[in-house]
């Protein structure tokens, strides 16, 4: 699947990640270049199916994140127009950045999650829904955009004042799951093979947005410093979780550690189905350690979304 093909690359887009898709989607494409492959790039407007009709792309390379290129919205309309997409598709992008969704497919097949619940934001007003410390975060938004964890301090008051910033005050529900204190991991998959496992140290606070996005202002350990057995178990929890959702082309797991329980305290947070493509990203970073250049890993989605075409 070598052949010069013409792709179109989705980025941009309006969700709270726009500047992180435009750096994914700006990367995609110079890789795309570099092979040979001829290049349209699409900063996602609502005129992105005129445009899509227009260039009438051999394959499009799907390098938004959030909301609508992440949620099956923008997936559904690739359907309808009979076109070929890197990454999951309708259902599995529905399922995937709903949290609650992933953990009602995920946790009675055996895979490890926190417990929790959704919450009317309107009532963190009164008291809170789980003992401190606990972590509120949006159903379906991704790169921590968000999240609050809320501790015993009272940080936010106590009970949560409504004055104070917050998602509290930007979504009418929340998810509340109990805080697992320890380590960040994660994990990358790529079709049908999980990359390995990094620790992600923050130098201050915690992973958040601006830790994600900003250079120098997390560690990333690979491969991550653990047991043996925890490897194990992070690589296998993301392949069984990317294969149970449906995920194609690559995916990332993201892990919590509380590393005084052992494997018992390891839980799954999310997975992402349109994982970063930017120098600091994840799964660049893993594939390159594995010997897959970001050219090559490009390529690959690639060739996975072509592959689910073919009769």
């Amino acid at each position: 699947m070598s052949n010069v093909l013409h792709v179109a690359v989705l980025m941009g887009g309006w969700s709270a990640e726009r500047e992180v898709s435009l750096m994914s989607g700006a990367g995609v494409a110079e890789a795309l270049e570099s092979l040979g492959h001829r290049v349209t790039r699409i900063d996602m407007g609502h005129d992105v199916a005129a445009k899509l009709a227009e260039a009438k792309p051999d394959v499009v390379f799907n390098a938004l994140h959030g909301t609508p290129g992440e949620d099956g919205s923008v997936q559904g309309m690739l359907d309808l127009m009979g076109l070929t997409y890197t990454h999951s598709g309708l259902a599995t992008s529905v399922i995937a950045i709903d949290k609650q969704l992933t953990k009602l497919l995920l946790v009675p097949a055996g895979i490890p999650m926190p417990g929790g619940r959704i919450v009317k934001s309107e009532t963190l007003f009164d008291g809170d829904p789980l003992p401190r410390p606990y972590v509120l975060k949006p159903v379906n938004e991704g790169s921590s955009v968000g999240v609050a964890i809320v501790t015993a301090e009272g940080n936010y008051g106590n009970p949560i004042a409504r004055s104070t910033p917050g998602p509290w005050t930007e979504f009418e529900d929340l998810l509340a799951e109990p805080y697992i204190r320890g380590r960040e991991l994660t994990t990358a998959v790529l079709g049908e093979t999980a990359l390995g496992v990094t620790e992600l140290k923050p130098l201050s606070g915690w992973y958040d947005y601006e830790s994600k996005y900003t250079d120098g202002k997390t560690e990333h350990i690979f491969p991550a410093a653990i047991p043996d057995e925890i490897t194990a178990a992070c690589k296998q929890i993301a392949l069984d979780a990317h294969r149970l959702l449906g995920c194609k082309g690559a995916s990332r797991s993201d892990f919590r550690w509380d590393d005084e329980a052992g494997v018992d305290g390891l839980f799954l947070l999310e997975v992402n189905t349109q994982p970063g493509m930017t120098p600091l990203s994840l799964v660049p970073e893993q594939a390159r350690h594995c010997g897959i250049s970001y050219p090559q890993l490009v390529q690959a989605i690639v060739d996975e979304a072509l592959k689910e075409k073919a009769p």
